[in-house]
């Protein structure tokens, strides 16, 4: 027979009230005051930890949760800051990508899938300005090195000259661009459409290609020269016809020649004038006094 002292024999307890008249300091949680609505745990005093928390800062978690972002004006520092927020792989990648085009690979849809960065561009430019200066006086110094006269300078200017010529290129090129192909789209449509930032960042890293060659400019060989311009030409000038196609291929033929055209020849006109200007070759004009004196020294000396 069970005890009747059977801590598991069911019981039956006081009520409430007769236990908090025996303990009236005894504290009490009702399980219906967790399925009041919220407006009234408030209205009773009782609130969630973290309600003191800042509006702003909610805000600003709201927006992270929900991935969104504010939109800033493009004049701000913090637009541009995203566009300089990548890693070092993918701008190596991006450089590669630029240097060696394989047939049938759209640039912006292998390499920059709708996330341009502005920070290869920037850099690839600098330093293009920089290698054609500094090779350029190179190239001077060595053309005229072994004359008494020529006493040799640093021409500073070509730096200026160099950073407006690459950096005007490099921008106004694909503004234009951009505004010739968003007025296309919006005469003819299901053109592909590509940002401003796209056009920039594939005219930036089509530029890559030429730093090397700017250095065997260096050497005083003309064909060296041209050989490296022809093979900078070709690589950069198929990133942007291969990048380009796409967008204007469904348009009218005189269109599609006119935009091809266009991008090739100012490529070349880049490069060629790159050369021209900050490269020059033995004068001939000296080549030809220097037979002059020659002759004249034998005809001297035959008398």
């Amino acid at each position: 027979m069970a005890s009747t002292n059977d801590p598991f024999q069911f019981q039956e307890f006081e009520e409430a009230g007769n236990l908090l008249e025996a303990n009236k300091d005894a504290v009490t949680i009702s399980i219906e005051d967790d399925f009041k609505p919220e407006k009234q745990r408030k209205a009773a005093g009782f609130a969630p930890d973290g309600e003191d928390e800042d509006p702003l800062a909610g805000d600003d978690k709201t927006e992270l949760l929900s991935g969104q972002k504010k939109s800033v004006p493009f004049w701000t520092f913090e637009y541009y800051q995203k566009f300089f927020d990548i890693e070092t792989h993918h701008v190596k990648e991006r450089i590669i990508g630029s240097m060696v085009p394989w047939p049938g690979k759209n640039f912006i849809h292998v390499y920059l899938r709708r996330n341009p960065d502005l920070y290869g561009p920037f850099w690839i430019c600098t330093t293009l300005v920089f290698a054609i200066a500094i090779s350029g006086n190179i190239s001077n110094f060595l053309v005229h090195l072994g004359k008494p006269n020529y006493k040799y300078t640093p021409e500073f200017r070509k730096v200026t000259i160099a950073a407006t010529a690459i950096f005007s290129y490099a921008w106004f090129v694909p503004l234009a661009l951009w505004g010739f192909l968003l007025w296309r789209n919006n005469k003819v449509m299901n053109l592909v459409s590509y940002s401003f930032m796209e056009i920039v960042c594939v005219y930036g890293y089509s530029l890559s290609i030429y730093i090397p060659a700017v250095f065997l400019w260096i050497l005083p060989y003309e064909w060296l020269r041209w050989c490296s311009i022809v093979l900078a030409l070709c690589l950069s000038g198929t990133v942007l016809v291969m990048t380009f196609w796409p967008a204007v291929r469904d348009d009218h033929p005189k269109v599609i020649v006119a935009i091809m055209s266009a991008i090739v020849v100012l490529n070349v006109l880049l490069a060629v004038g790159c050369k021209a200007y900050f490269f020059s070759k033995p004068e001939p004009a000296l080549q030809v006094e220097n037979s002059a004196i020659t002759a004249a020294i034998k005809a001297t000396a035959s008398t």
